[in-house]
């Protein structure tokens, strides 16, 4: 058990800030004030950390914190901090440790006894849920689903029997396949797709995953976030569930496309989805 309180002297702190993730105005006054302060900022890229830090009439000297050389680097950053020095960590847009590096960060700061305080700002995946008109009582952040097809179908079976709403984060060129693979494994769900939020081009679209796929994919652009309606059957049966109550079906004498319609009745499961499991 360890207890650390930030802002009591006896422990060095390390800030981390939410950058604005479109409008600049949700830069707080705080997180300027902080910045000022610190000696200087680890960030994910110093270009980008630049342009923003330009525009406020900010000038701090910049490390680079990012995926490739995070443990190195965290290392760097406690070491300076245990001697004295103000720094601070910054991502590209939103928190750090959301979807982005920090948490390799985060966690050597509490092991060497520093405080960690967060500076508030804005967040895509809380801005998209609150607007979502689904369920916010109850909610799954999951982030960008794995890059590799077979991997992304396996987390969503891990989540679709989930009554959380479920949050997804993805980019313009995978968008169809991505829904693609929600409709497939997920079933034809309610969801908000909500690209660009604070920005200029902000939009949101709302309906379900098949009526999402009849959109013109050369027109979405930008950061998407894909907020999706829980799993509301009360019980939802595996892919191994399926496959077995096929078996047992055919195993009695049927053929295996009666039983494959037996078990939709029963179950409620997409023919179709049945099909592909053979």
């Amino acid at each position: 058990m360890k207890k650390i309180k930030s802002f009591d002297n006896s422990h060095p702190v390390l800030y981390l800030i939410a950058t604005p993730i479109g409008n600049l105005g949700e830069f707080s006054k705080r997180a300027i004030e902080i910045i000022q302060e610190m000696d200087y900022l680890a960030c994910e890229d110093t270009r980008n950390t630049k342009d923003l830090l330009r525009k406020f009439d900010l000038n701090k000297p910049l490390i680079s914190l990012r995926e490739h050389n995070e443990i190195e680097m965290s290392n760097h950053v406690i070491d300076d901090i245990t001697k004295g020095k103000k720094v601070a960590y910054v991502s590209d847009a939103g928190y750090p440790a959301i979807s982005d590096p920090g948490n390799i960060l985060v966690k050597m700061a509490i092991k060497n006894d520093i405080a960690v305080s967060v500076i508030s700002g804005s967040s895509a995946f809380i801005n998209a849920l609150v607007s979502s008109n689904l369920d916010t009582n109850h909610f799954y952040f999951h982030g960008f689903l794995h890059a590799k097809e077979s991997e992304a179908k396996r987390e969503l079976e891990e989540l679709k029997n989930k009554k959380e709403t479920l949050i997804f984060y993805e980019s313009p060129h995978r968008i169809k396949d991505t829904l693609e693979l929600l409709l497939k494994v997920l079933g034809n769900r309610e969801i908000v797709l909500e690209r660009e939020l604070t920005k200029i081009n902000e939009e949101k679209i709302y309906g379900t995953i098949d009526e999402l796929l009849s959109l013109d994919f050369n027109q979405i652009k930008g950061e998407i976030v894909l907020v999706v309606a829980g799993n509301k059957n009360e019980e939802v049966m595996s892919d191994i569930e399926i496959i077995e109550r096929v078996n047992y079906f055919v195993n009695k004498g049927m053929s295996k496309k009666d039983a494959i319609e037996v078990v939709s009745e029963i179950y409620k499961v997409k023919k179709n989805h049945i099909k592909d499991l053979f």
